[in-house]
């Protein structure tokens, strides 16, 4: 199933797109599919961020390539850190960062959106606590990220997290191809299977470490060719089978 997340009145709804159309839902789809007997066009809706986290779990340098390029060296164990629920953004969004911010650079990523609540899960059953697989830009004031010496701040501005535009349990997130476009010239190419540390470990990783909620969201890592976004840019993520993340800077 795709699931999105839109406005409607004025109200975040839920719903799943069949087609053309999306059928709207009670509440949200990691609770259990229940119809309002509503359905919408698809090319008419809001799209807002298809996740309600109470966090985002970031892993750092999960591509050989773009740990390559940071020239820190390659990591011994996945590298996690956390994205606040203030950097929620929507798809077509607008990125904005704060006057102080010197370099404001892309990081297009897959995300999982978890399904149910997970800890301790074992590396077998990752798939039982997925909802689906989405985009996510990892938007980074990367000045501030080196100048901090840690990446709190620079990682959790608000709307550094743009997600969307849905979530799909239609494609093996292992394997995907994913590029990322800034002013419609790609910028980072590269596929899933070649993370460093695969979805079924991360899940265990993480969750050996912290539990996760219905909603949260892994952001599993950027490939090499990381760059800066300036004011009037477009940016978008792309995942094959998942859709198209468009935001512009501003």
């Amino acid at each position: 199933m795709r699931y999105v997340r839109l406005e409607r009145d004025g109200v975040p709804v839920w719903g799943v797109v069949q087609g053309e159309n999306v059928r709207t839902l009670t509440g949200a789809p990691y609770e259990g599919l229940c119809y309002d007997g509503h359905t919408l066009p698809l090319s008419g809706c809001k799209l807002l961020a298809p996740c309600t986290p109470t966090k985002i779990v970031c892993v750092g340098k999960n591509y050989y390539d773009h740990a390559m390029e940071m020239g820190e060296g390659v990591p011994e164990h996945p590298i996690l850190f956390l994205k606040a629920p203030n950097t929620l953004n929507d798809p077509e969004g607008e990125i904005h960062a704060p006057a102080f911010v010197g370099r404001l650079d892309y990081e297009g990523e897959l995300g999982i959106v978890i399904r149910k609540r997970a800890k301790d899960v074992k590396e077998a059953d990752f798939a039982d606590y997925i909802l689906g697989y989405t985009c996510l830009n990892d938007v980074t004031a990367r000045d501030v990220q080196k100048g901090d010496g840690q990446w709190t701040r620079g990682k959790s501005m608000d709307g550094f997290a743009p997600v969307g535009p849905a979530v799909t349990d239609e494609v093996d997130g292992r394997d995907l191809a994913i590029e990322t476009r800034l002013n419609g010239t790609v910028v980072q190419s590269s596929r899933t299977n070649r993370f460093m540390t695969g979805i079924p470990a991360l899940m265990a990783f993480i969750t050996a470490a912290m539990t996760l909620e219905p909603g949260d969201v892994i952001a599993t890592g950027t490939p090499a060719g990381i760059g800066a976004m300036h004011p009037g840019d477009v940016v978008e993520v792309e995942i094959e089978g998942v859709g198209v993340l468009r935001n512009r800077v501003v």
